[in-house]
């Protein structure tokens, strides 16, 4: 066995070899190189080109081995728990007060009461009584007269207008129904005399042109919300006057709705009844019986189809129309066709339709339109054949609404307001050429129709319309008392929580009459009289003291043309109202 010593003799003598050795060589090549080393040239044969090798993605997550890099050490949180006594009681959670404007109160019940120059009252009272929570009735009273007072007119020229409506309605969960009844009480004169030169002034004192008309109706409405049988209406009226002419008029309309798919199908069903008669014909010595009597049956079947922005209701009407009095029937139809399309949403909406529809004609619809007719009319229908319109309405804003539309319409036997020829006996205050009647012709009219509305904001409102009218007659020299151009002007505006103000324009072009002739001359060509066109300016203007009490101020005809509405039958000039108006709950 060998000791250290020997053994570490070998290994120093061999190291210092090593290091004599490599001392040597590294000096012998020294001296080699700077004997040998010379300057060569070196020529490449072949450009080198490089090249790229693939990459290859590491599928792995290299580990990181960082003694430097410390784990995270896990915290761990206890909480240490005592109890505390406390005497502390939280207050209850109460939502914050919201500052809301005060409700407008509405009144149930209100009556106005005013008085104005031409000696004139103008009364009005409403009522509703709620009985409970499905039924109530309301009542509504109006009364408008005047004591006259027009110039430049030998007849009286008083008039009044007074009606009184009671309606009764009860709501339950699966029907509704209503009641309502009325009477009417109108007084005119016949104050339109013409210049007679044979009459003396005692015969003129002597007239009586005064008419009274009196009225009466009753009907009931009945509406289911989930039955096929939607509704169904009930009406009568009776109508009259102080020279023994009545008039009865009927009419019956049930509804029934069905829906298959998404369309909806409605159905009317109409019976319409009018009987009357009249004292005597316009020419007493005739001795013309005068009477009437007109059943119309008819149905009116539809079709509503709703598709995106399109609406298109697709109908027809049929009637069978009986004169009772003439043994005389005929046979109607009429499309019913409108549509719409929303072109630009709100902005632009096209619409147009096809309609036609057989209009019954009465006397107290004549009264209505012309308070100033003779009790001699000829009674008969109207037949419109079709009214072929098309327009466009929409909101250009939010402020500016309009409505354009052009119509062609076709009427056969359209009645005509023409001023009466002097029967050769004057018996009554009508016999002077002072009233008007009926004449009958086929009538086709192109309407063109313009209207714009703007509504500023909520205080003030404005809209203007206006109407073109051009007629071509069949037997008729002209449309008499049909003007061809209306147009009107409205405004309403709030001015503060006490003052309003509103105003009515109003301008009718110039009409056509016949100028007053002797019946006993009918040989005679018919005098043409041609009434100029007026403007009607009407004003009002109001204050409200409190909520329930107000006081108002009226002007019409501020323009203060004594213009004539119908031939010989000038209008009051300037008229002036003031009145107070109180709304209240019993």
């Amino acid at each position: 066995m060998n000791s250290p010593c020997s053994f570490s003799k070998p290994i120093g003598s061999g190291v210092l070899l090593l290091i004599s050795t490599f001392i040597s060589t590294v000096t012998f090549s020294q001296e080699k190189e700077k004997e040998t080393l010379e300057t060569e040239r070196v020529v490449i044969v072949k450009a080198y080109t490089p090249t790229i090798s693939d990459a290859f993605k590491i599928k792995s997550t290299p580990i990181l081995n960082d003694s430097v890099t410390q784990q995270k050490k896990e915290i761990r949180y206890s909480i240490f728990s005592v109890p505390v006594a406390s005497t502390y009681t939280p207050a209850k959670g109460r939502a914050a007060n919201i500052d809301r404007p005060k409700p407008i109160e509405i009144y149930d019940n209100y009556a106005t009461l005013g008085f104005g120059n031409f000696t004139s009252v103008l009364a009005e009272f409403y009522s509703n009584f709620q009985i409970n929570r499905s039924d109530n009735i309301g009542l509504y009273l109006h009364h408008n007269s005047s004591q006259g007072g027009i110039e430049d007119v030998q007849l009286d020229d008083k008039f009044y207008n007074t009606f009184l409506d009671l309606n009764y309605t009860s709501r339950t969960r699966d029907y509704t129904y209503g009641i309502e009844v009325g009477v009417e009480h109108q007084l005119y004169n016949w104050y339109g005399l013409p210049e007679i030169p044979e009459l003396t002034q005692v015969q003129i004192d002597a007239i009586d042109p005064q008419q009274s008309y009196f009225g009466a109706k009753i009907g009931g409405k009945l509406q289911f919300d989930d039955l096929y049988f939607k509704k169904a209406s009930l009406n009568y009226r009776f109508f009259g006057d102080a020279l023994s002419s009545v008039e009865h008029h009927v009419v019956a309309k049930p509804t029934f709705e069905f829906e298959i798919g998404d369309n909806l199908i409605t159905t009317n069903f109409i019976v319409d009844y009018l009987s009357g008669n009249f004292e005597r014909d316009l020419d007493f010595a005739s001795q013309t019986p005068n009477k009437y009597g007109i059943l119309n049956l008819g149905v009116n079947p539809s079709l509503v189809i709703l598709r995106d922005n399109l609406t298109v209701n697709l109908g027809a009407a049929v009637y069978y129309s009986i004169d009772t009095e003439n043994s005389d029937n005929d046979f109607f139809i009429y499309p019913k066709v409108t549509a719409s399309y929303r072109l630009l949403e709100e902005a632009v909406i096209a619409y147009g339709g096809l309609e036609g529809e057989l209009e019954q004609n009465s006397y107290r619809d004549a009264v209505q339109q012309n308070p100033f007719v003779s009790p001699t009319l000829i009674i008969e229908p109207t037949n419109t054949l079709y009214d072929a319109y098309i327009g466009l309405k929409g909101k250009i804003s939010d402020v500016v609404s309009y409505n354009f539309r052009g119509s062609y319409v076709s009427e056969d036997e359209k009645p005509l307001f023409v001023n009466n020829a002097r029967p050769t006996l004057q018996l009554e205050g009508f016999d002077y050429g002072n009233s008007f009647s009926y004449r009958y012709d086929d009538i086709n009219t192109l309407v063109g129709y313009g209207e714009l509305n703007f509504e500023i904001n909520k205080k003030f409102k404005l809209g203007a319309s206006a109407e073109y009218f051009n007629y071509s007659t069949e037997d008729e020299q002209e449309a008499w008392n049909l003007p061809e151009i209306k147009a009107s002007v409205l405004m309403d505006y709030q001015i503060n929580k006490q003052w309003y103000f509103g105003a009515q324009l109003f301008y009718v072009g110039e009409r056509k009459d016949i100028n007053n002739q002797v019946i006993a001359l009918p040989s005679l060509p018919e005098s043409i009289v041609t009434l100029d066109n007026y403007f009607d300016a009407n004003v009002n203007l109001g204050y409200r003291l409190s909520d329930q009490l107000s006081f108002f101020v009226k002007g019409n005809n501020l323009a203060g043309e004594n213009y004539e509405r119908w031939v010989n039958f000038p209008v009051q000039g300037i008229q002036v109202l003031g009145g107070v108006t109180y709304k209240f709950n019993y």
